[in-house]
């Protein structure tokens, strides 16, 4: 998978989205339900949570576990 460098405003304003539809979310099933309808997805991985886009899987950015 190839990650794009971002607009730095771009990628703070997607995490933003991503952490506000989580603390909406009941479930980390429906956060990543909630998030295919704004067309992202979210991988698992060792340091995080990845925020990719649908349907091409390109990187976005990186939420830490931590974040959440």
């Amino acid at each position: 998978m190839t990650h794009f460098s971002n607009d730095p405003s771009i990628t703070a304003q997607v995490a933003n989205l991503v952490l506000q539809e989580r603390r909406h979310s009941l479930s980390p099933r429906e956060w990543k339900h909630r998030l295919a309808g704004y067309g992202y997805a979210l991988r698992d991985t060792a340091h995080g949570h990845v925020v990719t886009t649908l349907p091409h899987g390109i990187e976005v950015c990186t939420i830490p576990a931590a974040a959440e």
